[in-house]
C-alpha cells in the first residue's frame, strides 16, 4: 500500500450494493427460453456484462428483438425491489468516515440507476462517485472501469479494493491489477474463491480494519 495516496473502495452494484440479482436472473432466464432455447441458465450466463455486449454476444443484427428485450427490461427495472446488501450501508459509512473514497462502478446504465436513486435518493450521498456504462468504452471482464475508478480518485491499482460478484467482475479486479473481495451473493464460495483474495457473503462482519488488514498484506 503507498501510504501517499488515497484508499478506494470500488463497488460494483447489483449483488454488492444492492440484492438484485435473483431478480435479473428470473428476466434474462425468461429471454433466453424465448431466443435462446438450447443455452441453459442464460441468467448466470450474461452476469457482469453490459446490455450492449449482451446483443452484441448473443442478438447480433437482431434488431426487431433487441428493441423488444429492451422494453421488457426497462419495464421490469422500474419495477424491481431495490434493497440493499446486509450492511453495506454501515460499512460505507465507516469508509468514508476514515476517509476512504467510494465509488460504484457498475455495467448499469443511467437509465437503469435513475430508477435506483428514486428509490432510494440517499443512495448518491453515500458515496463520492457513481461510474456507469457510459463512461468506459470496454466493459468487465476488461479492467477499465475499475481503473478508471482509481484514476477519478487519483490513486493507484495497489491502494484501490474491488468488492465484486461476478465471474466477469472479478476478472476486471485482477485484472487491474487491485485487491479484490468476492461477495458469495450470486455464485457460491467454491465457484469464486480462486478468482479473488477473499470471499465473504455480506457486508456484516466486515470492516475497516480488514479492509486495511488486507491492504496491509
Amino acid at each position: 500500500m503507498d501510504k501517499t495516496k488515497t484508499i478506494a473502495a470500488l463497488f460494483d452494484f447489483d449483488g454488492v450494493v444492492m440484492d438484485t440479482e435473483s431478480q435479473y436472473t428470473i428476466y434474462w432466464n425468461g429471454v433466453g427460453r424465448k431466443y435462446h432455447p438450447k443455452i441453459e441458465n442464460f441468467g448466470l450466463l450474461i452476469k457482469g456484462q453490459t446490455l450492449s455486449q449482451i446483443y452484441d454476444r448473443f442478438f447480433k443484427g437482431m434488431d426487431a428483438e433487441q428493441a423488444e428485450i429492451t422494453k421488457g427490461l426497462d419495464k421490469f427495472e422500474s419495477e424491481m425491489e431495490y434493497e440493499y446488501v446486509p450492511g453495506v450501508v454501515e460499512f460505507m459509512k465507516e469508509l468514508r468516515n476514515n476517509g476512504v473514497k467510494i465509488a460504484i462502478v457498475t455495467s448499469s446504465n443511467e437509465k437503469k440507476m435513475s430508477n435506483v436513486y428514486s428509490s432510494h435518493p440517499e443512495l448518491k450521498g453515500l458515496v463520492d462517485r457513481i461510474l456507469t456504462a457510459e463512461m468506459f468504452t470496454r466493459s468487465k471482464p476488461a479492467p477499465d472501469c475499475f481503473l478508471l475508478g482509481a484514476k477519478v480518485f487519483d490513486t493507484v491499482p495497489e491502494n484501490s479494493v474491488v468488492f465484486e460478484d461476478s465471474f466477469h467482475g472479478l476478472q476486471a479486479g485482477k485484472s487491474a491489477g487491485m485487491l479484490v473481495v468476492g461477495l458469495s451473493t450470486t455464485n457460491s464460495k467454491e465457484a469464486i474463491k480462486d478468482k479473488c483474495d477473499v470471499v465473504i457473503p455480506d457486508f456484516s462482519n466486515f470492516t475497516f480494519s480488514d479492509l486495511i488488514s488486507l491492504l496491509n498484506k
